[in-house]
């Protein structure tokens, strides 16, 4: 295939011994894995490098702008505060609880400088759920902004918070306050591994609560070098059209995930790529930033590049300094990839197809590639990542052939927190099993299909349907409840739920999604809901059968629509 060949030699020139992505083969928990020789040991060290880029922009959001050296020395006064105010230890855990903000990011460096590990929390999370993160990962310390100290409140007075935004008389320690206290100080970093906890981010997955995926320095590195290697071979290839716009990354998506915390955030880092930080997702604001600060790369779930994509036919905003319209989460629709191509003409559609527990690292298809393959996920990620396709017995499938999507990688996180039966089911002989359903085609692109973990994927965010069963169960007049994903065209997928109630009329769904509220995230609140008289279907085993539910009630709406 045109192009496959020019790009592996770019990487295969580039990855040669005394090259700058020479690989080595390293032991990571008894298995070996192919690494980066030239990947510093450890996050700190790179963190460390930005003051290499001092006099550029960093983070711009609303009035406040940072430059790269301003971040670094604030990050490393938060990182002083943690050790002398605080006492923080290496191991200890630090939490952030917030919207997206320049301080979100200053938290996250200050930590790991301080030889912490940061548990970015889902700032959607009600209370409950909160406490449940918090409790579970043992933070003590919670930096937060004003809504989400609201939520944890209850149980506020075991912790030690930092506040970002105006709390006014509350009894939360001002972040800025504190980090101009610690001016001119300096934190101990101490000694940290390759393989020592750096992050753990929380992930729902097919049981009840979310699961804390353990990130490792390692883990992290390799992701970021794993795309710098990719779009260094790119450019290699197709050199990129002559610009006079530095880079510059729209934040679409929350810091608490992956792809906002890894390829948007820390792989800026590297590169000195000016971030702009957004409140939340709306089109025409994007488009306002886009040309005031010459945005060149966009990222987000696919929706949001569809309304751009929209939204730019008849913008007055100048949108010339795109050069990348990525997306994930999610997959798009084969025809917005032609779409988003001829309204950018500048600029390179791409998807990406990673999890938590891979830190985001997959698979990447962009460019000509994508616009010759655009149902694909794309090829894996060179050159530290392999992928298989895997029956029940996990045997490796041949081209063409449906089965478990599987990754190795020295990105793949170490396990779940304190989860080992968990870990153990998912994290196998080196491959993570994702529960994705996919296959590979001869040219050795992935397509996902089907999904085998009882989840729901709803804009990017994972979505437990036994947690949802679970909150809805708790309601006394539910007999029984089944909860599934629904397609939907802007979103991907919304929760749908069948409900045999105990006394039939005696609970509307307004009411159901009401008592949802005080439990769940409005996320996982289903959009959709089904009072059965009768028990709800099941399968020979006695489980309920819950496909013919989903294809049933897809069908269902889906001729409503007609």
């Amino acid at each position: 295939m045109q192009g496959l060949a020019e790009l592996d030699a770019a990487v295969a020139a580039m990855t040669a011994e005394g090259q700058p992505f020479a690989l080595e083969e390293v032991e990571v928990r008894g298995q070996r894995y192919r690494s980066y020789r030239q990947q510093p040991l450890n996050l700190a060290a790179y963190f460390n490098m930005m003051g290499s880029h001092a006099a550029k922009d960093f983070v711009v959001m609303d009035e406040e702008r940072y430059s790269y050296g301003e971040a670094l020395a604030l990050s490393r006064q938060f990182a002083a505060a943690l050790q002398q105010r605080y006492g923080l230890a290496p191991g200890d855990r630090v939490a952030i609880a917030m919207r997206n903000n320049p301080q979100w990011m200053f938290a996250f460096i200050g930590t790991v400088l301080a030889g912490g590990i940061v548990v970015p929390m889902n700032s959607w999370w009600t209370g409950e759920e909160l406490e449940y993160g918090i409790d579970d990962c043992g933070a003590s310390i919670v930096v937060v902004d004003p809504d989400r100290a609201g939520r944890i409140a209850a149980f506020a007075d075991r912790l030690s918070l930092i506040g970002v935004g105006d709390f006014g008389a509350a009894e939360v320690t001002d972040f800025m306050t504190l980090v101009a206290e610690f001016a001119g100080a300096e934190p101990v970093t101490p000694e940290l591994a390759p393989d020592d906890d750096a992050c753990i981010m929380y992930t729902s997955g097919s049981t009840g609560h979310p699961k804390g995926a353990v990130q490792t320095h390692r883990s992290v590195l390799a992701a970021l070098f794993s795309w710098l290697l990719l779009g260094s071979a790119g450019s290699s290839i197709a050199p990129p059209a002559e610009t006079k716009f530095s880079p510059c990354a729209l934040m679409t998506v929350p810091l608490f995930h992956a792809t906002g915390s890894h390829s948007l955030f820390m792989l800026s880092l590297m590169i000195g790529r000016k971030i702009v930080l957004m409140h939340k997702w709306d089109v025409q604001e994007a488009m306002r930033l886009i040309e005031a600060e010459r945005v060149t790369n966009f990222n987000g779930v696919p929706t949001m590049s569809a309304e751009l994509q929209a939204a730019a036919a008849d913008s007055p905003y100048d949108l010339s300094s795109l050069r990348e319209i990525f997306a994930g989460g999610a997959a798009r629709p084969p025809d917005q990839v032609r779409k988003i191509t001829d309204r950018f003409r500048g600029s390179s559609a791409g998807i990406g197809y990673g999890l938590t527990e891979t830190n985001a690292l997959g698979s990447v298809n962009s460019g000509a590639l994508y616009l010759a393959k655009p149902g694909s996920a794309g090829r894996p990620v060179p050159a530290v990542t392999d992928s298989r396709i895997v029956d029940e017995e996990g045997r490796a499938l041949p081209a063409g052939e449906r089965g478990e999507v599987c990754i190795s990688s020295p990105a793949n996180v170490r396990g779940y927190w304190n989860k080992p039966e968990a870990t153990a089911a998912a994290f196998r002989d080196g491959w993570f099993h994702s529960g994705d359903v996919g296959y590979m085609d001869e040219d050795g692109f992935l397509y996902i299909v089907d999904r085998i973990k009882d989840i729901i994927i709803r804009g990017g965010e994972n979505i437990s349907c036994i947690e949802v069963e679970a909150a809805i169960y708790q309601h006394d007049a539910v007999d029984e409840a089944a909860v599934f994903g629904l397609p939907d065209e802007r979103l991907g997928e919304v929760v749908g739920a069948a409900v045999v109630l105990h006394e039939p009329d005696s609970l509307s769904e307004s009411q159901l999604q009401a008592h949802l509220a005080d439990h769940l995230a409005a996320f996982k609140i289903p959009a959709h809901v089904w009072f059965l008289e009768d028990k709800l279907p099941r399968i020979a085993s006695g489980k309920i059968f819950k496909r013919q539910l989903k294809a049933d009630y897809a069908a269902q709406l889906n001729s409503g629509r007609d």
